[in-house]
């Protein structure tokens, strides 16, 4: 029996004699937007610019097109690849009685030829072909991606942009040094409060001090450095008064939850809560594929070999759980997950950078059950309840 998130297939019966089918070929300059219109014997084919409204008006001259052939149209479904457009169009289109689906463009099927034609058209004919197998309910013709609401898309901003201001805050210090370091000066902090008031002092190995131009650029950098830093300050503040006002909220309940959890803070919680463990997931390895955890086996014959993660699932929880795990060591060195790893790699420490995703794995499955089914991993410490 399929589940109820299972999005590898449709689970609505396809009539095809009553069902319009339209695929989007999506640019930023302008959509292609091919059909299946029930009978109509063309494929018709139309070039729009980037424009719901059109998109619609299209949609509604082909129903009446299928209609005035005999056909009453009872249902529209639509899709279209996932991309830089995101999913306002589907929820734009569903708000208007439009079924729309967001296929998850790595799913599609496409020649392996070293050089294979490729155009608009022909890409609108490879979605047609997937999704319309998709509607027949079979399987692998492609996948879906689960289309978030808008409120769900907005909670993950503050951490993304968190995680952006923190490489940006890394970048202007290491700029800063690498300027120092042209002249010949080392050991200067330029994180400390009062490094601004100690550049006019500093020196270079011939006694002389920072030319004018290397100086005003350094100052601009650290004050673009405290501006990052105070809206790093403020993201992390607003998130803690959100936690403290509404903390029966499904998704707060769940970053209080994971943040009891020793070697885990606000931030990894939310970001875990956020990005993996609020989706409706079908069961424990749809989470470890999802956080991008999971091997690529490559066999053929007598050829058994694994080349590493596969890196289709979300990039940003693959990364904060493998650094996690290692926090994980020192703070759980008595859990049962610490204990597998340990032994694993006792007798084989040369294997600490494989096995440690293996424990990240397993310890982001942990986690999805702890907030899921209240189930506290064996051994693993909780902080006290606020």
């Amino acid at each position: 029996m399929p589940q109820l998130n299972d999005l590898s297939r449709s689970l609505i019966i396809l009539e095809r004699d009553a069902t319009l089918i339209a695929v989007i070929e999506m640019s930023q300059s302008s959509w292609l937007v091919a059909g299946i219109v029930p009978g109509v014997e063309r494929s018709p084919l139309k070039k729009l610019a980037v424009d719901e409204s059109a998109l619609l008006k299209l949609l509604n001259r082909w129903r009446e097109e299928a209609e005035k052939a005999g056909h009453r149209i009872e249902r529209i479904a639509i899709a279209f690849e996932a991309g830089r457009d995101g999913f306002w169009l589907a929820r734009w289109l569903g708000a208007r009685d439009i079924e729309a689906h967001v296929i998850h463009a790595s799913s599609v099927a496409v020649s392996r030829e070293h050089r294979r034609a490729k155009t608009d058209r022909l890409d609108t004919e490879l979605l047609k072909r997937a999704f319309l197998g998709w509607l027949c309910g079979e399987r692998d013709h492609c996948k879906m991606v689960a289309i978030p609401t808008l409120a769900q898309e907005d909670a993950k901003r503050p951490n993304r942009e968190r995680e952006s201001l923190v490489g940006e805050q890394s970048r202007i210090v290491n700029r800063m040094k690498a300027a120092l370091a042209r002249l010949g000066i080392r050991g200067f902090n330029p994180k400390l409060k009062k490094a601004v008031e100690r550049l006019d002092g500093l020196r270079t190995p011939e006694g002389e001090p920072i030319p004018p131009n290397t100086l005003a650029e350094l100052k601009h950098d650290m004050e673009r450095r405290r501006l990052v830093r105070s809206q790093i300050r403020d993201i992390e503040g607003t998130r803690l008064e959100r936690l403290e006002q509404a903390p029966g909220d499904g998704p707060h309940v769940m970053v209080r939850l994971l943040a009891r959890v020793i070697g885990v803070g606000v931030e990894t919680a939310d970001m875990l809560v956020q990005e993996v463990l609020s989706r409706n997931l079908r069961d424990r390895r749809a989470v470890a594929r999802y956080g991008g955890l999971t091997g690529s086996p490559d066999e053929s014959g007598k050829k058994r070999r694994e080349k590493g993660l596969a890196r289709s699932g979300n990039a940003r929880v693959r990364r904060g759980m493998i650094q996690l795990a290692w926090r994980f060591l020192m703070f759980q060195k008595d859990s049962a997950l610490a204990h597998w790893f340990y032994a694993r790699t006792k007798n084989a420490p040369q294997t600490r950078k494989t096995m440690i995703v293996a424990l990240a794995r397993k310890l982001l499955i942990a986690l999805w059950r702890l907030v899921r089914e209240g189930a506290i991993p064996e051994g693993i410490v909780l902080r006290p309840a606020l």
